[in-house]
């Protein structure tokens, strides 16, 4: 039996892939089923989908709900540039995955328990304990905790592992109609203001395509404090819209056009969950996903991350192997695709 605690997409798809694999699941889940949460859009890799593949999903469903990505453009302020073909990457309005993954959950038996938080989770000897809703259940089985960045679970194991501000607000937009740009379509735009030129240090982002009923995606990364939570989550664009153009002035054109079009923009503190110092993976009690290493969303990897954190800990119950060991290998696997990632960030040219 195993229970998941977080109904995001990892949670989603791991609970969906175990209980088809006709292992007993029950998913406890604070918002009521099918809510998107989180940013307005995402990317996903070939590894990301590979991962929902190997849990199950099917490949031809997953096509039909994105949009792919054929390559992937870098520009800074400096004058750097740098391409390359994209690796599978589709871009997934987020409401559209968790509709794929909820579909996948609705038909595999599991259970799911939506409506109330978990507001702690305890060990008790070689059991968890749940705290939901005013009622307690000891759990002597594995328990995944899959509840995001601001992780109960996580909390309760390792109280000092808290998360990190990662010195950007966020901003995801999307247009209420396609558009056309003069930028190449169907592939996902970067522009990097240099701080040291005159810029605020902001990356601008954005991808459009001619397919028909699709909407152009935007986002920008503003290096400034942390805001206030009641300034977070979606917002009027008009609150925002001249921050934007006063970040992001060598895209000015482009962003006049991108703000025309928006209604509101999803705002976001980004931030990480540092690995340094956790406690090694153990059972009964599991740490996935943004519950146990997000990291900003400029890495452009938490979702592709957590998927193959199910994928692993699927695998591991299916072959009875052991499930904290598949995680300490995939936290070895993050931390070396991290350090690749950061030598490989283009530098400004001399």
């Amino acid at each position: 039996m195993t229970t998941i605690i977080g109904g995001g997409i990892a949670g989603i798809a791991l609970a969906g892939a175990l209980a088809r694999a006709q292992d007993k699941v029950t998913l406890f889940e604070q918002q009521s089923a099918g809510s998107t949460g989180g940013g307005a859009f995402l990317f996903l890799d070939q590894r990301g989908h590979d991962a929902l593949t190997g849990l199950g999903l099917d490949r031809d469903a997953l096509h039909a709900a994105s949009h792919p990505v054929h390559g992937l453009d870098y520009t800074n302020s400096a004058g750097t540039h740098s391409s390359r073909m994209g690796q599978g990457h589709r871009f997934w309005l987020r409401r559209n995955l968790i509709g794929v993954l909820t579909e996948f959950l609705d038909g595999s038996g599991a259970e799911v328990l939506a409506g109330a938080a978990v507001t702690d989770v305890t060990l008790d000897g070689g059991a968890a304990v749940v705290h939901r809703g005013g009622e307690t259940t000891a759990i002597d089985s594995l328990l995944i905790g899959a509840d995001g960045i601001d992780s109960v679970v996580r909390a309760g194991l390792e109280p000092q592992r808290r998360p990190t501000y990662a010195g950007d607000v966020v901003l995801y937009g999307m247009t209420t109609a396609g558009l056309e740009l003069p930028t190449p379509p169907d592939v996902l735009h970067f522009y990097a203001e240099i701080p040291e030129l005159g810029g605020l240090g902001s990356t601008f982002g954005h991808v459009w395509s001619r397919a028909e009923n699709t909407t152009a995606l935007w986002f920008l990364r503003i290096p400034r404090p942390p805001l206030d939570a009641d300034d977070l989550g979606f917002r009027p664009v008009g609150e925002w819209a001249d921050t934007v153009l006063e970040a992001a002035p060598s895209n000015r054109e482009i962003l006049e056009t991108l703000l025309a079009l928006t209604d509101s923009v999803h705002v976001s503190n980004a931030r990480d969950v540092p690995l340094e110092g956790a406690a090694a993976p153990s059972t009964p009690v599991l740490l996935v996903g943004d519950s146990d290493h997000a990291i900003t969303p400029a890495a452009g990897v938490g979702a592709r991350d957590a998927l193959e954190d199910a994928l692993a800990v699927y695998e591991a119950v299916r072959s009875a192997n052991s499930p904290a060991d598949a995680m300490a290998a995939r936290r070895g696997q993050i931390l070396a695709d991290r350090e690749q990632a950061r030598r490989a960030i283009p530098r400004p040219r001399p």
